[in-house]
């Protein structure tokens, strides 16, 4: 039976698949010994509301040609997003284990050609966004009702090819495509207003001819409210959503050192009980 409804009709399911998906990147991070942890936190509560509550599509046929299609820019948080799929019934959880190992369909980036119900590959920041521009003009000249969505990061809104992809969305009045920018104000290796000043990007986004907003990215209710909310259908949707590079951890909130550092088999320990409220 095909099954393509989202599976929470609630902000508060939300919010409950919002943990499992950081626990679950926690884990797969600290069996790699690999990883983005500090921005896989930051998009969590963004695919928990895309994988729980907007997204229709069939795990038992990834290829489903009615699907709506989600394409991860910042494809170095991979961890997050697989394990979203594996919640989502893509593969099974167990194989989350298996991440960036020999033979591995989960690599430490996006693949397409491995991956269960992954649209495009993704690690070359500033690809994502065009790519799903294509796919919303290709829905668009089909007449087909499927939706795109994507999520991009805030430091790589400074690749041109991002703007061109937004000048050309706006001017095809792409309405079937909604773009998210995980705003954690991180980069690799420092703030993105000291490295290229972004600010005021959503006015910026607007003024491209994009229908803009700008929401708390780990309010369930506020991102929730926001897919929700009636837009104006001859426009693109940009939604910037303010977010904490390592949400849930103190000791990796705001800091680009967590970029792409590993915990510590104690740190998992320390995050997992401020993640759940249940001290080791």
């Amino acid at each position: 039976m095909t099954v393509t409804t989202p599976p929470c009709t609630t902000p508060g399911e939300v919010r409950d698949l919002a943990l499992r998906i950081r626990l679950g990147a926690l884990d797969t991070i600290a069996t790699a010994g690999l990883g983005h942890v500090g921005g896989d936190f930051s998009v969590t509560d963004i695919l928990a509301l895309l994988y729980g509550g907007v997204l229709r599509v069939d795990p038992a046929d990834p290829s489903w040609p009615q699907r709506d299609r989600f394409v991860m820019s910042k494809g170095h948080a991979a961890a997050s997003l697989y394990t979203a799929l594996a919640l989502r019934g893509f593969f099974p959880e167990s194989e989350l284990a298996t991440f960036a190992g020999p033979d591995s369909r989960l690599g430490g980036h996006p693949n397409r050609r491995k991956t269960p119900g992954i649209e495009t590959n993704t690690g070359p920041l500033g690809h994502g966004l065009p790519v799903a521009v294509g796919m919303a003009t290709g829905a668009q000249l089909a007449g087909a009702g499927w939706q795109t969505y994507v999520v991009v990061g805030d430091g790589e809104i400074q690749e041109g090819s991002n703007w061109e992809a937004l000048m050309y969305a706006a001017h095809r009045g792409l309405s079937n495509l909604t773009l998210f920018v995980d705003r954690n104000r991180l980069q690799q290796g420092a703030g993105t207003e000291e490295t290229n000043a972004l600010d005021p990007l959503d006015e910026k986004i607007r003024a491209f001819g994009w229908e803009t907003s700008v929401v708390d990215g780990h309010d369930i209710d506020a991102l929730w409210a926001a897919i929700r909310a009636p837009h104006d259908h001859g426009r693109p949707v940009a939604i910037v959503a303010d977010t904490i590079k390592g949400k849930g951890v103190s000791f990796m909130e705001n800091l680009a050192a967590w970029h792409h550092k590993v915990p510590s088999a104690e740190q998992v320990e320390l995050a997992r009980a401020e993640l759940t409220g249940v001290q080791a």
